[in-house]
Order: C-alpha cells, then sequence, then structure tokens
C-alpha cells in the first residue's frame, strides 16, 4: 500500500512538472504566461513569462502568436515591434539522491569552547547540482490596419503569424 502512494505521487508531480502553456498568466495564478498592458489605443506592451521547463524558443513563440492574436482581436491586421527582448533568470539548484544503503555518514567533533560541531563527509555528497534557467519575452508593439509595409523588416502580418505558429502551440489541458 505504501509502494502504491509513493507511485502515484510520483506520478502526480510528472505530471505537474511540464512547459508553461500558451494560456494568460492572471488566471494561472503562477504568474506564467502571457499578459497585456495598453499604452495607447493601437499600442500595447506584451510579455510571455516561461517555466524553467520552458525552452527559449518556445516563449519568443508564443510572445509573436500573442501580439497576432491581439493584433486580430482589436480588429487590426498587422503590428510592428517598437521593442523586443528575451530575458533570462538562471540559478543553480540542488538535488539529494537517495543514500547507498540507507547510511548517510555524520560526523562531529568538540570544541571546548563552543561545543559539538556537526561535519559533513563531502566524499558521501550525493546531492547533484542541475543549472535551471527561466524566460521572459517582452516586446511593444503598435498596429496598424492594412497591409503590412514590405519595407519593414519589424512589420508582421498577424494571420500570417498566427497561422504558421499555431501548430507549434500548445494549450493547457483540461484536469
Amino acid at each position: 500500500m505504501k509502494r502504491l502512494l509513493i507511485v502515484l505521487c510520483a506520478g502526480a508531480l510528472a505530471a505537474c512538472a511540464t512547459a508553461t502553456p500558451y494560456q494568460s498568466a492572471a488566471p494561472a495564478g503562477n504568474g506564467y504566461g502571457y499578459a497585456e498592458r495598453k499604452i495607447e489605443d493601437n499600442r500595447y506592451t506584451i510579455s510571455f513569462n516561461g517555466n524553467s521547463l520552458t525552452e527559449r524558443d518556445t516563449v519568443e513563440s508564443y510572445l509573436l502568436f500573442r501580439a497576432a492574436e491581439l493584433t486580430l482581436e482589436k480588429g487590426f491586421d498587422h503590428f510592428i515591434v517598437a521593442q523586443r527582448a528575451t530575458d533570462d533568470e538562471t540559478r543553480i539548484t540542488g538535488f539529494r539522491r537517495p543514500s547507498r544503503f540507507g547510511f548517510y555518514p555524520h560526523y562531529a567533533w568538540y570544541s571546548p569552547r563552543y561545543g559539538w560541531y556537526p561535519f559533513h563527509d563531502p566524499f558521501w555528497d550525493d546531492t547533484t547540482y542541475r543549472e535551471v534557467t527561466r524566460y521572459e519575452a517582452t516586446a511593444e508593439i503598435v498596429l496598424y490596419k492594412g497591409p503590412k509595409p514590405a519595407s519593414d523588416p519589424q512589420a508582421f502580418d498577424a494571420r500570417q503569424v498566427r497561422d504558421n505558429l499555431a501548430g507549434k502551440i500548445v494549450r493547457p489541458t483540461a484536469g
């Protein structure tokens, strides 16, 4: 019975360990997903914040997809990216592996002045360290009606962007 409970808990945790899906950051409650702020009638700041399992390319694609969706929702045809940036946050985390044979060596030494001190044997260190990176992409976009200017490399046709990226978009699963 105990093993079954452990397997079920491990399965539940593994299900939670997925990349950030394409979703609004507000309802998710964890801050991961897209957000936008209106600056002027045709100018917005948008962002997409991914968790540590979300690749940089995915974060940037979701940002462009949201820009295209927002452009079409507001009744415009194309958008120009005035500013764009992708920030990363990297940290080192340690994961403790199960001990060999259920044994953790623990030593202590005595100091007459301070008493007993614990000592950790570095040769028996079962901690694995891993670098974890989270990405957040932000952009300021300006929305326009009509065909996009062919000479501007920062101009995007909203329908083409939406149609081209739609196959890469992973939405949240119900459950």
